[in-house]
């Protein structure tokens, strides 16, 4: 009851980010704003109105959707601020950069690999070892664990990459100064770098929550697409899995929320403790200067509003 009361007293505001190419993008409610050293030093920033469909619209509210609108605007705002870093923090590349059309086949290489790697390996290796193509949750557990092993395995693989593994320490430092806003003291390198580096409200936990909710949600997929033609193979859970991944990442969402309560009960440290596990992998500890980039994003992404917004306790917990 007592922390019931202290969390009703915060004032709540969602405050998240990215990790960039030799940077930090901060995402407040209003805008959001991304700084990156390049080469020489200099810390560029780069900053944008933007305002979610979410709190926009009636129809993108409702639980489950909100969650399906939220991933596309997430992604689409990463690729660009990915995109932006990458020019800063590597001009030289940045010259040499293939046209639109090479662009496309990058990208769509990319999405193919990670529909291989992720959906069809799965569920082709369990059709072809396991007797089971009836039994939907049984099918779906056993491809759901081949589909969090590839997962697992391929962030142990690129955090091996020198590139990536900068990446992950600014990650490292957008949990950090997240942490350090949230609590209330200074924002500042010092206080920022005694926080932890793994947060409940992390990409990876949102990603490891979608693999977690894909058995599920395909299970019960599977099962009514038997019920109505009577039969299933792997070319039916293809054709169905894939157009209904966004309903399993709005269910996800709604699980995150859940997982990211400041509540320690037994409950919710099991459903945080795989994805905060994960962040074992895809956050390092940053160096001063990352962390120093972190807050120069979220004083820019606050704007004029930053004086007035810091030294408060902040729990995002209520935030839809």
């Amino acid at each position: 009851m007592k922390h019931l009361l202290l969390t009703l007293m915060k004032p709540s505001i969602l405050v998240g980010g990215q990790a960039v190419i030799e940077g930090v993008m901060m995402r407040v409610p209003g805008a959001y704003a991304t700084a990156v050293r390049d080469p020489e030093g200099t810390v560029h920033v780069d900053k944008h109105d933007f305002t979610s469909r979410v709190e926009t619209s009636g129809f993108w509210k409702r639980p489950i959707l909100r969650g399906m609108i939220a991933l596309f605007e997430s992604m689409k705002m990463g690729m660009k601020t990915l995109q932006w870093s990458a020019d800063i923090a590597m001009p030289e590349e940045a010259e040499k950069q293939p046209g639109k059309l090479a662009n496309f086949f990058t990208t769509l290489f990319a999405v193919l690999l990670a529909v291989g790697m992720f959906l069809v390996a799965p569920l082709g290796l369990t059709t072809w070892l396991m007797d089971i193509e009836r039994e939907a949750l049984a099918f779906n557990l056993v491809s759901g664990l081949f589909r969090i092993t590839f997962f697992i395995l391929y962030l142990l693989a690129i955090s091996l990459m020198k590139d990536v593994k900068r990446l992950f320490r600014y990650h490292g430092a957008e949990h950090r100064v997240v942490f350090n806003f949230e609590s209330g003291k200074d924002v500042n390198v010092a206080n920022a770098q005694s926080f932890s580096t793994y947060h409940p409200r992390c990409g990876t936990s949102f990603l490891f929550i979608v693999l977690l909710s894909a058995i599920l949600v395909f299970a019960l997929i599977d099962t009514i697409v038997m019920a109505i033609i009577g039969e299933i193979t792997i070319f039916h859970r293809l054709a169905f899995h894939l157009p209904l991944m966004p309903l399993v990442a709005g269910v996800s969402y709604e699980i995150i929320k859940i997982t990211a309560r400041k509540d320690e009960s037994l409950f919710f440290r099991v459903l945080r403790a795989p994805g905060l596990w994960l962040q074992r992998i895809t956050t390092q500890s940053p160096e001063d200067e990352m962390v120093d980039v972190a807050i120069t994003a979220l004083e820019n992404a606050f704007g004029e509003k930053y004086n007035e917004m810091v030294g408060k306790k902040y729990t995002a917990e209520a935030i839809g």
